[in-house]
């Protein structure tokens, strides 16, 4: 007869496993719908060559932790370049809060868990992410034609006999291993910021330390993005271009808000506009973008061309002063305010550094005959890339204050007493 040691496990797997593929279906799907949504009000849809669910797979791809390689080409006297970096972060955080919230759902209710626990609710939503993500960059593949609707660029094109081209495709091995980085790095994220996740026993002990501080951080970034959200529609509404404005809102609403995040905390950002090509948002940004070489954007930059740009400090100010109380009242009363300061200090700076690793942007497009560049006029470039040095440091400070004042001024809004690791403060 066999023990119950031996015949239970397997219904236990059999759920992981489920709740495994549930969870990736679940995500995927959101980030497709997304992708597709956004892609559509770009105008990926009037590409030739039945292009658009393509594009529609490469943004998934980019946006799942893959990596995907652009091309361009015009015949044999004629070249043709192409670069393009940047991450969809719309779909990323839609396709993040998915899994995070479906990984989490089964594990609530106790304080502690054994290791090998975790890791056999992790691996099967590991494994189905990257099938899904390796059918999505399969998928992600096309070249087709360019029509730039300039007269000379129409001219070389039939005089060299191909008109210019540009492709992409999913680079697969470094997709699954940037996808593998992607999920893992999401599973330890969501056990960090959920405070009724059980933990390994020799972890529950940071529970105080680390839990708290990075709740209120990503409730900071996911604040921005909803007041983002709403004057991006705002936008639409009132302003004109309602399709390119709803393009960013579902495709790159996070870059934005997070940029803003960090310019309003004293950050500084570089980079230049080049071309025809642009920032669709906001307007401010692309003229300062414009200046003659490399431009700094920051809040002093954008204020000299509207000084309601200095409403960033403000907000940054509430809104981090909010997250500071946040993070006191999910801590244990007896953690003292310089504690309060060190982690919320901590814990901003090293979302501050993310957002700068993954909302910067690269992008150009060039084309040449014999060697002569930018035939037409149609070449072009768009860089952005955060000044670390300027942007981490405000971070910290203004993390360590707001977690400082935080904690004095959640001392009302509280009961005495510690709180248990697995159930959090007690409320008021």
């Amino acid at each position: 007869m066999s023990s119950p040691s031996t015949t239970t496990p397997t219904p236990r797997v059999a759920k992981a496993w489920r709740d495994g593929f549930v969870a990736v279906a679940a995500a995927f799907a959101v980030m497709f719908a997304l992708a597709a949504a956004g892609s559509a009000c770009a105008g990926a849809g009037d590409l030739p060559g039945g292009a658009y669910p393509r594009v529609v797979a490469a943004v998934v791809v980019l946006a799942a932790g893959g990596s995907v390689d652009a091309s361009g080409g015009a015949g044999s006297l004629a070249g043709a370049a192409l670069d393009l970096s940047v991450l969809p972060l719309s779909v990323s955080l839609a396709g993040a809060l998915t899994a995070g919230c479906a990984f989490l759902r089964p594990l609530k209710g106790r304080a502690v868990a054994t290791a090998r626990e975790l890791l056999g609710r992790a691996v099967p939503l590991v494994v189905f992410w990257l099938l899904a993500l390796l059918g999505t960059g399969v998928v992600a593949r096309q070249t087709f034609a360019l029509s730039p609707g300039d007269s000379l660029v129409t001219d070389i094109g039939e005089l060299v006999g191909s008109a210019p081209t540009v492709g992409f495709r999913a680079d697969l091995p470094v997709t699954l291993l940037g996808g593998l980085l992607w999920i893992v790095g999401l599973l330890v994220v969501a056990l960090l910021v959920s405070r009724r996740a059980p933990l390994p026993a020799a972890l529950v002990r940071f529970h105080t330390a680390v839990r708290p501080a990075a709740f209120a951080t990503l409730a900071l970034l996911l604040a921005y993005v909803a007041l983002a959200g709403v004057v991006g529609l705002v936008v639409a509404v009132t302003q004109g271009h309602a399709e390119r404005t709803l393009a960013v809102l579902l495709l790159g609403l996070p870059n934005l808000a997070w940029i803003a995040l960090t310019v309003g905390l004293g950050g500084a950002w570089e980079g230049r506009v080049e071309g025809p090509f642009g920032l669709p948002l906001p307007h401010a940004l692309d003229e300062v973008l414009r200046g003659p070489g490399r431009s700094t954007v920051d809040v002093s930059a954008l204020a000299e061309r509207d000084s309601r740009w200095w409403l960033l400090v403000v907000v940054a100010a509430v809104l981090l002063l909010g997250t500071g109380v946040l993070a006191a009242v999910r801590s244990p009363s007896e953690v003292r305010p310089w504690r309060h300061a060190l982690h919320l200090g901590l814990a901003l700076t090293l979302a501050v550094l993310t957002v700068c690793l993954l909302a910067g942007v690269r992008a150009g497009f060039g084309l040449s005959l014999l060697g002569i560049g930018d035939v037409g006029g149609l070449g072009g470039r768009v860089e952005l890339t955060p000044v670390l040095w300027r942007t981490l440091g405000p971070a910290l400070l203004w993390g360590a204050v707001a977690g400082y004042l935080g904690a004095l001024l959640a001392r009302p809004l509280r009961h005495r007493g510690p709180a248990d690791g697995a159930e959090g403060p007690a409320k008021s």
